[in-house]
């Protein structure tokens, strides 16, 4: 069990300095996955049919604290452009970013199949 410990700390230690050194570009691609992971159709916009992509800007501090969202383009669905404000409300923190306190924009898709 101790060896399993020890083991653990050390990954913990690899990640925590690679984060660290992470570029840009791969923090982004994070942050993007993350609210990937977290995206969801709301029903009520699939019965109307409705589709689009919205962008958000993120704001998030030198910890990783998402401060503030803010839609910079709409998808022209109120049910669409308010789940795409909360999702990343929803997430609350991603891993902190390399060149400390950033924002971003992502795009957040919704397309009936």
């Amino acid at each position: 069990m101790e060896g399993w410990i020890h083991k653990t700390a050390i990954a913990a230690l690899v990640l925590l300095a690679s984060a660290g050194t992470a570029s840009a570009a791969d923090w982004r691609s994070t942050v993007t996955r993350l609210i990937a992971a977290q995206h969801s159709y709301p029903r009520s916009a699939q019965i109307r049919g409705d589709e689009g992509t919205a962008k958000v800007r993120i704001s998030v501090d030198a910890g990783g604290t998402i401060t503030g969202v803010e839609l910079v383009e709409p998808t022209g669905s109120q049910i669409l452009d308010r789940e795409a404000v909360r999702i990343p409300k929803k997430i609350g923190t991603v891993p902190p970013p390399p060149d400390g306190p950033t924002k971003l924009v992502i795009p957040i898709a919704w397309k009936l199949t």
